[in-house]
């Protein structure tokens, strides 16, 4: 078959890998000759912070991408073309200068970027180029699952089953761009410059390389290759902060430096063979798909409540609130494994996900902070921050979302602590001062003997605060809060 456009260019956005790209591939398809952009955009980059993990990643990514690109047309003029401005500017110039009739994407759902690419699908048609966008991030995405009615899901575990009687070989389909590589052209000559320094970008060096993250599609594979060994046990290992349970893929399935079909279709057979950790992490697979799609057919949970009526709740405000607030982003709670969990997503970037709920939950019912002040918070220090999968977490764990987590269940921090850092091995990482004290005491330091504090060489209140809140107490009022959604909700 013919190829439809003469040159087209490839966008790369949340894609950053070669193999397995269905853009990439479209692209190849359809146009006797490719070129690849990528576009450090100024609207997402300048509000950032200076020292930001997540730009390091992508910036070291997009090396070994460039490499990939190369290899694979076996041109050494070939490569990615890397851009910093606007990138709705950038990709125009870029396709005047390249007498491009087509630019490639894959689709992105969230709202900024949907109004984004609208409005550069309206410049770009003036020029008399496409705009053609495909699926790529998820195994289904938008309306492709919808209820017998035809709705879209809004609760997970019917969505789930869906999901599994739906799901093919077709689905799971890789796209190898090998076959195509020919038509990925040689970069023009002023374009053929290496990938921009941080210190082009106006960024700093983080503490990526010394927290031994892997980068780009070399580091998303080893991490595969050294979970499939941990897999079939990931059902029991996954809750325990201390022990190496997770994939640790969170931050490649966010910038796309792996495909989601790869791990699914690693995930699903083993699944049918009786492994229950397969089957556990599939689930957190298609989670992610579901709350994808949540996004796409409910954009309001960006700006409020699933459940509207939720939007109703009066949380702390002022100056309590504030003080609060900055305890919990601090890890100055007086509740150990809520701050230990603070002090890794601060040092880190990564928190656990058994400790995105348990800090969650804190935030919310026991601080009686608005879900929203997290999610932000998160949203900022998050290496694998994702719209969608972020704010279902928020609204899960304050029970105004999807498969929500009942108003009425309230997580208590020492219970949590205790069930799931048993040994007290992850507070004592991160919470080097309260090494000392006892295991049983460790979870809970205002219950400690005054002997045990002395000998441990903590004073509480000044070497680690008491506690900002009683939960008992706290708890009372968050049900007292929420029961202006209890007289809301339908009696059946």
């Amino acid at each position: 078959m013919g190829k439809r456009f003469d040159t087209g260019l490839m966008w790369f956005r949340r894609d950053l890998r070669a193999n397995d790209n269905a853009a990439l591939c479209l692209a190849l398809q359809a146009c006797r000759q490719v070129h690849c952009v990528f576009v450090f955009d100024r609207h997402i980059l300048d509000p950032l912070p200076r020292v930001d993990r997540r730009v390091e990643f992508i910036r070291e990514s997009l090396c070994e991408l460039d490499t990939d690109l190369r290899q694979l047309a076996a041109e050494p003029g070939a490569g990615l073309i890397v851009r910093h401005g606007n990138a709705g500017t950038e990709l125009l110039a870029l396709a005047k200068t390249l007498q491009v009739q087509a630019v490639f994407a894959a689709h992105d759902d969230e709202p900024q970027s949907l109004a984004r690419d609208a409005q550069l699908r309206g410049a770009l048609a003036e020029l008399g180029v496409l705009l053609q966008t495909c699926k790529d991030h998820v195994v289904f995405e938008r309306r492709e699952i919808l209820t017998q009615a035809g709705a879209p899901y809004g609760v997970f575990t019917p969505y789930k089953n869906n999901w599994l009687a739906s799901v093919t070989p077709a689905h799971l389909r890789q796209h190898d761009p090998a076959p195509l590589a020919s038509a990925l052209a040689p970069r023009p000559a002023s374009l053929q410059q290496p990938v921009p320094t941080l210190a082009d970008l106006g960024f700093a060096t983080s503490n990526l390389r010394a927290l031994k993250i892997p980068t780009g599609s070399s580091g998303a594979q080893a991490l595969l290759a050294d979970f499939l060994d941990r897999i079939d046990a990931y059902d029991e290992t996954r809750d325990f902060p201390a022990v190496k349970g997770p994939s640790y893929l969170s931050v490649h399935l966010r910038f796309g430096t792996i495909s989601v079909r790869q791990l699914a279709s690693l995930a699903l057979p083993r699944q049918r063979q009786g492994s229950r950790g397969a089957a556990v992490w599939l689930g957190e697979l298609i989670w992610r798909d579901f709350y994808a799609q949540i996004l796409a057919n409910f954009p309001h949970v960006a700006r409020g409540a699933f459940k509207p009526t939720y939007d109703a709740i009066a949380w702390e405000q002022g100056e309590r609130a504030q003080a609060l607030f900055a305890a919990w982003c601090e890890g100055r709670t007086g509740y150990p494994l809520v701050d230990a969990a603070m002090a890794q997503i601060n040092q880190t970037g990564y928190m656990h996900n058994r400790l995105r709920m348990v800090v969650g939950s804190f935030l919310v019912k026991d601080l009686g902070i608005d879900w929203r002040w997290g999610e932000r918070y998160f949203a900022t220090h998050l290496n694998d921050f994702d719209l969608s999968a972020n704010n279902g977490g928020w609204q899960w764990v304050s029970s105004s979302g999807c498969d929500a987590q009942p108003y009425f269940r309230i997580f208590n921090p020492v219970s949590q602590s205790e069930r799931f850092d048993p040994e007290g091995k992850f507070i004592r990482r991160y919470l080097p001062q309260l090494a000392q004290l006892p295991t049983k005491a460790l979870h809970a330091p205002w219950t400690a003997k005054p002997l045990e504090l002395q000998m441990a060489g903590v004073q509480l209140g000044l070497d680690y605060p008491a506690p900002v809140v009683a939960h008992d107490e706290a708890r009372a009022l968050t049900l007292a809060r929420y029961a202006v959604v209890k007289k809301a909700l339908p009696t059946t």
